[in-house]
């Protein structure tokens, strides 16, 4: 802020925000929490579409010593409700339209809800800037992002300071777009840890963002060209929209400035990386393969992408990967393997969940269940998820949360669902399902059955109905064979 405190650090439509107003704004905020919280060591929450104000709390929370569990808004409210129980949020701050969606909810920690662009001004209007900040120490937890466990169970994420600040300064290497001259594009949720950390480092090293809250490609791609934007983050499903658009829109698009395109969340699949090539050109796509827990883990730089197939390149900096065999051994190359990886972006564990903090991390190593190869030059290719998860549209669906909804309705008497490959959203959910009775089941009337439970992204996109559910002697179900099932 000192060198140029009246420039633009965030547009977010016709609003803006000069670095001068939002370092004010970010004090007084962490000032209002601090008096609000007073002696007690709480946690605060966030449900909220992308805004200036949202990264306004996120760190005004941080500069506080405060904790800020970032709750995607498109979860059903009991789905929201719970995450808040569960990571004890003592305030909960949520935009104009999860306020109307939640006014109905009871939460068991939560003492004070804070509307944004309402009672959220009224705190800044009202609040000093901060006198003395508390020492926030490296390990201390930035920011606690959730994402399903195997049981379908929400799992709170313990993000520490040292991982997202080291992470920034390996972006700033690897991407080459984060310049106090360069401008970012915005869109992916700030809810999720991609989203966070691909808003947060244009403003860290002293650039502009421009922030988006809906996904509109035609509108994306003038963006590119007004704006001059010189980076942009998106998942598959986005690239995707922007390259289904007319051809005489994506020619318009042609004329941008950029430097650098980041692809994550999702794989991306290679047909799709040879059209980005041959829409924005050579030397700009880069694909990154990373998790919650480990941050990024590697990347696939521009002059890979048409070299290396399906491919997520090699180790990001001050990373270290490994890919261990059924007995512990290194793999050989090309041999597939569970993958671990170290790095200083660890982690701190899973909130008030020791067993599975165990089960991911073992001598500062971390595993998240992917299974995956090694060339001989080193490059890495993720071939499964070990723990059966789907990625839909860049959203991580676990398939037993979704088969315990099933199992509620009244005509299902077994379920089981797996992911089959998507051309836009990656992959798509598909619920295998065995009926109470012999009468057809109705596929749209179990949908709407799960969308009055689950968020609409998990609710199967497929429905087949078969006479029995494949199982071993132990009773576990044989996904694979349904898999192939489902390839015939």
């Amino acid at each position: 802020m000192s060198r140029n405190p009246e420039k633009i650090a965030y547009k977010h439509g016709e609003k803006t925000r000069s670095y001068k107003d939002l370092v004010e704004r970010m004090d007084k905020i962490s000032s209002a929490l601090l008096a609000n919280l007073k002696e007690e060591k709480g946690h605060v929450a966030i449900v909220a579409s992308n805004s200036i104000e949202y990264m306004e709390i996120v760190l005004g929370s941080s500069q506080a010593g405060i904790p800020i569990a970032t709750i995607n808004p498109k979860l059903s409210a009991n789905e929201i409700v719970a995450i808040c129980n569960d990571s004890e949020a003592m305030i909960l701050f949520v935009d104009e339209t999860s306020s109307k969606f939640l006014s109905e909810s009871e939460f068991s920690t939560v003492q004070k809800i804070v509307t944004i662009n309402d009672e959220l001004e009224d705190w800044i209007s009202r609040s000093k800037p901060i006198a003395d900040r508390p020492i926030v120490m490296e390990w201390d937890v930035f920011t606690i992002p959730y994402t399903s466990g195997t049981t379908g169970q929400p799992k709170g994420v313990l993000v520490p300071h040292r991982s997202r600040i080291l992470t920034l300064f390996g972006m700033a290497v690897e991407y080459g777009c984060y310049s106090p001259d360069d401008r970012f594009l915005a869109i992916a949720p700030m809810c999720h840890g991609a989203g966070m950390i691909f808003s947060l480092a244009p403003i860290f090293f002293g650039g502009y963002a421009e922030i988006m809250d809906q996904f509109d490609p035609e509108r994306i791609l003038t963006t590119f060209v007004d704006e001059n934007i010189s980076g942009f983050f998106g998942v598959p499903t986005h690239f995707h929209g922007i390259l289904a658009l007319e051809k005489a829109v994506l020619e318009k698009g042609s004329k941008h400035q950029l430097k650098t395109i980041i692809s994550n969340a999702a794989a991306l699949p290679q047909q799709i990386k040879e059209q980005l090539v041959d829409q924005f050109g050579d030397g700009l796509l880069h694909e990154t393969y990373g998790s919650t827990e480990g941050g990024i883990i590697s990347n696939l730089r521009p002059d890979d992408q048409l070299r290396k197939q399906q491919c997520v390149g090699q180790a990001f900096p001050c990373t270290e990967i490994k890919i261990l065999n059924d007995s512990g051994k290194n793999c050989e190359a090309d041999e597939v393997g569970e993958l671990f990886s170290t790095s200083p972006y660890l982690f701190n564990g899973y909130w008030k969940r020791s067993e599975e903090t165990k089960e991911a991390l073992n001598d500062g190593w971390l595993t998240v269940g992917d299974m995956a190869r090694q060339d001989e030059e080193g490059y890495l290719y993720i071939v499964d998820r070990k723990k059966d998860m789907v990625i839909s549209g860049g959203i991580n669906v676990y398939p037993r949360e979704v088969e315990e909804v099933l199992f509620k309705h009244p005509n299902v008497s077994d379920a089981a669902v797996i992911g089959i490959p998507d051309e836009k959203w990656g992959e798509a959910i598909k619920a295998y399902i065995v009926t109470t009775s012999s009468s057809e089941g109705n596929a749209e009337e179990i949908r709407s059955f799960c969308e009055q439970e689950i968020s609409k992204i998990k609710v199967p996109k497929i429905i087949e109905f078969i006479n029995e559910i494949p199982r071993n002697a132990g009773g576990k179900v044989l996904k694979t064979e349904l898999r192939k099932n489902h390839d015939e």
